[in-house]
């Protein structure tokens, strides 16, 4: 008995003529709308605008930061079980017999670009120097941050955030899209991925919401990140010029760039981006991944050479087989918010009537940069009768606090970058999909999944590990450490060599972090107008120009936006997590599709239907 073949009659209705000629009039209409709108906000009345986003992105995440956590360890689950799987990880993502797009080694390359970018330039060294200091085993009093002894928790994270979950995101989307692009012959663009589950509707307007929802998440994803690479920039900068105004001066706090050097920065950024996008991926795309791959090995082997790259090495090893006993807690290890109420339930009774002195402290999970939490931090940090408790009731109030500390630590870290990694996979995922035609779903998950995911935990150990051993050592005496987030890489530097060399490797930094900058948001952009034109690949010069200047919009005016005192991304942060979580829902639904439409495949082999009609 045959099963009927599956819906494949996609049609994206596009203008035939006039400014949105071969796009769809809806999915960019809307997009466009909801971007105006929110740089208008955030323009006009930018107090407002910073407090909504703050309010509704703390209410967000206490209701959905465990929705977020358990859904990306099903995302790393539910591509293992495909994996592993004899029939549905031999299929081919393409006609019968179709052989690969790309060799191996170009294939890999290309991953390489994608996962080597700004967000590791950032958060090479920020990353593991910051869960050094603080992470859930430190926020649980086991160990104490900034010790030989955090190192361990320190990497099990940093390897959480940027491996295989993180991967696992991208290529949920990228994954979905490729099968039904070369097994189906269907647009490569986000509605394709629910055509098993909603059919026909995916030709009107839910279809329309679907990529609408992917055209947001991808600006708001891509603005984070630019937003951190300016920022690094604007450091690079001020290392090599010593130009004043580039920088936010506060005493007792290290410096960090004004908003007028991040603007000015931006600028600068995205023009070159623009003129990048529109010269087109032949061109402009091509040749600054290729500068970035040159220059990103010559970072690497100067920390080789000059850093301390046996400790590094140890460290991999090490925080590798960790990384792996602890992914399942790693991956459903989710925390709800604990008020003051069931604060004050947990306490001992001796402990009970100063819960409010005690709650402060006992449920912080933040330390300054470069500054310590914990037990001993939170004794100090008393005054008046609720001082005078004895140590044993003081601890059973700091731990009474936990469950606090866990939750806030964790949609401070671990939900943040979750939703960075959702908000960036349409770009990511339809990059990847692009790129592997022909090859098998077994191939594309392990080769998406664990060979970029390899490569970031080297950079991260053999940077961030050098700096970590500089101040361990104590050679850095806290000069890393005691440095903004976006200036710690160069503050390795300076730590490591001097003189010349040291001028000359900051200025390439300088060159590699704009060309990672200028490559992502010139990428960004291409993402935006292909998923705008239903799938195309050959997009017109005067939308993606159209769309740079959209997105420089969205990130000069949210970082304006941030309170006085408030760091500038925040705005930022708080408008990707909003952003991200309908795409998060809409990639549990591409899961489910995915699930059902590798099932009927299998059901149509087996009841002998013909060569390239899978079922539905």
């Amino acid at each position: 008995m045959s099963i009927k073949p599956p819906f494949t009659d996609l049609e994206i209705k596009k203008q035939t003529d006039g400014f949105y000629k071969d796009n769809s009039l809806p999915i960019a209409l809307i997009s466009k709308g909801i971007m105006v709108a929110l740089v208008l906000w955030a323009l006009v009345f930018p107090a407002n605008a910073y407090g909504t986003l703050d309010s509704v992105n703390g209410s967000l995440l206490k209701g959905f930061n465990q929705f977020y956590i358990y859904i990306v360890g099903f995302f790393a689950f539910f591509l293992l079980v495909i994996t592993v799987l004899p029939k549905t990880g031999a299929r081919v993502m393409g006609v019968p017999g179709e052989k690969p797009e790309f060799s191996n080694f170009s294939w890999f390359s290309m991953m390489f670009g994608a996962g080597l970018g700004v967000g590791l330039m950032v958060f090479a060294t920020a990353e593991p120097l910051s869960l050094w200091g603080s992470n859930p085993v430190v926020v649980a009093g086991e160990v104490v941050g900034n010790t030989e002894d955090a190192v361990q928790s320190a990497y099990r994270y940093t390897f959480a955030h940027y491996g295989f979950h993180a991967w696992s995101i991208y290529v949920v989307t990228g994954l979905s899209l490729a099968y039904y692009a070369y097994t189906r012959n269907m647009p490569l663009t986000i509605r394709s991925a629910l055509t098993p589950l909603f059919g026909n509707l995916m030709n009107g307007f839910l279809g329309h919401i679907v990529d609408v929802l992917g055209v947001v998440a991808t600006i708001l994803g891509v603005s984070v990140t630019i937003g951190f690479g300016v920022s690094q920039f604007i450091d690079g900068l001020y290392n090599i010029t010593d130009m004043a105004w580039l920088m936010k001066f506060v005493e007792g706090e290290p410096p960090t760039p004004s908003k007028v050097g991040l603007i000015s920065g931006l600028l600068v950024i995205m023009g070159m981006s623009i003129i990048s996008a529109v010269s087109g991926v032949g061109r402009g795309v091509k040749y600054l991944s290729n500068l970035n791959l040159v220059l990103s090995l010559i970072l690497l082997t100067t920390f080789v050479v000059f850093g301390s790259f046996g400790f590094a090495m140890s460290t991999y090893g090490s925080a590798f087989v960790d990384y792996i006993i602890n992914f399942i807690s790693l991956s459903f290890g989710a925390y709800g918010p604990q008020d003051a109420a069931a604060f004050a339930a947990a306490l001992p009774d001796a402990a009970k009537e100063h819960a409010d002195a005690l709650i402060g402290g006992a449920t912080n999970a933040w330390g300054a940069w470069g500054g310590s939490i914990g037990y001993e931090t939170f004794v100090s940090g008393l005054e008046g009768p609720a001082a005078e408790l004895d140590e044993a009731t003081l601890m059973a109030a700091y731990e009474a606090g936990n469950a606090q500390r866990q939750f806030g630590w964790q949609a401070g870290w671990t939900t943040f970058y979750w939703a960075w990694w959702i908000a960036f996979s349409p770009f990511v995922g339809l990059f990847l999909a692009r790129i592997s035609k022909g090859r098998t779903v077994r191939e594309f998950i392990i080769g998406c999944v664990f060979a970029p995911a390899m490569v970031c935990f080297a950079w991260m150990t053999i940077l961030g590990g050098t700096a970590i051993d500089l101040e361990l050592t104590g050679s850095a005496a806290g000069a890393i450490t005691g440095a903004s987030q976006t200036n710690q890489l160069f503050a390795t530097l300076g730590q490591m060599i001097e003189g010349g060399l040291l001028s000359g490797l900051t200025i390439m930094c300088v060159v590699l972090i704009m060309t990672f900058l200028v490559t992502s948001a010139d990428s960004g952009i291409l993402v935006m107008n292909t998923i705008m034109s239903g799938g195309s690949q050959e997009t017109g010069i005067k939308h993606r120009i159209v769309w740079g200047l959209i997105l420089t919009a969205v990130i000069g005016t949210l970082l304006m936006a941030a309170g006085e005192g408030q760091p500038p991304m925040e705005s930022l942060k708080r408008a990707m997590i909003i952003g991200a979580l309908p795409f998060t829902m809409v990639m549990g639904l591409m899961c489910v599709a995915l699930a059902k439409a590798l099932y009927r495949d299998g059901q149509r082999e087996k009841s002998g239907g013909a060569a390239g009609q899978p079922a539905e």
